[in-house]
């Protein structure tokens, strides 16, 4: 009766023996599918996605701080026109600038502007120059570039609102002493050349923009336009380099000393800004 209980005991070993092997071969297969089916699929060429460019935010600055712009194009003139005219024309505005970004920039800024052209090798072609003039109201304005190409001024005349204009980029955002810049066509080269291949300056959006206060020195006479008298009001040319002081005095001849008391040559347009503003940002956020 002992030996059949030990020989009981020995089979019932054996069998729980036998049950941890096949339980360990099922583990090893398992994890061997595992491993196999891993290194397949590393095998396999993945598609690279370049990782997404960071959003960089300065929480420091609240919304209040930032700079309010807007574009001069926006303000009608004051004169006998339709409100209805402008304000049909700020939508369609409104949906170009939807399309296109239309960024902050000033008479004096560097911009480079990239337009559709058929008869380009690219079918497009891009040209940098520094604004010498804005003009124009609504879907009417206007801009002008200049620059120096193989010692010749080139000046091109650009529409805001153009949809053969493609991209508008500021190279470097600044002001002069003057809105209007036309008299660089008389100035020497090298303040009207710019290269083509300038690299955009980073600047804030808040704060004041940078006031460029050079004074430009004009090729020797005649001139395009007399600059030197008072209705151009020219900060920016250095005069006595090129006139003598009896030729500045006789310029004061041409003096408009009433204009300065003419109250309907300019109007506030300070509430006209802000309503025009509002509406746009809302227009623009939808």
């Amino acid at each position: 009766m002992a030996a059949c209980t030990v020989r009981f005991d020995n089979v019932v070993c054996l069998v729980r023996m036998l049950r941890n092997v096949q339980h360990l071969n099922k583990r090893f297969l398992s994890t061997s599918l595992c491993r196999f089916t891993l290194d397949s699929d590393d095998s396999k060429p993945t598609k690279f996605t370049p990782p997404q460019k960071p959003v960089i935010i300065d929480k420091t600055q609240s919304e209040a701080s930032l700079r309010k712009f807007l574009s001069p194009e926006f303000i009608p003139p004051r004169q006998r026109t339709n409100p209805l005219k402008f304000a049909i024309e700020r939508k369609d505005m409104i949906q170009r600038r939807k399309v296109l970004n239309i960024p902050e920039f000033y008479v004096g800024s560097i911009l480079a502007v990239t337009m559709a052209d058929p008869y380009a090798s690219g079918k497009t072609n891009r040209f940098v120059g520094i604004c010498i003039q804005r003009g124009g109201r609504g879907l009417g304005a206007t801009f002008v570039l200049r620059n120096i190409i193989d010692g010749q001024g080139v000046e091109i005349c650009y529409e805001l609102y153009s949809p053969r204009v493609q991209h508008l980029e500021v190279l470097k955002l600044e002001k002069r002493l003057d809105d209007n810049l036309m008299y660089l066509r008389d100035a020497l080269p090298e303040y009207s050349t710019v290269d083509p291949d300038m690299k955009p300056v980073p600047y804030s959006v808040t704060g004041e923009v940078p006031v460029n206060t050079v004074k430009v020195r004009m090729r020797p006479k005649p001139w395009s336009k007399r600059w030197e008298r008072p209705k151009y009001m020219v900060q920016g040319i250095r005069f006595e380099l090129h006139l003598t002081p009896e030729q500045m005095e006789h310029a004061q001849k041409w003096a408009q000393p009433w204009r300065e008391y003419d109250m309907l040559k300019e109007y506030d347009t300070t509430a006209l800004e802000e309503a025009i503003l509002a509406e746009v940002n809302t227009d623009m956020s939808k």
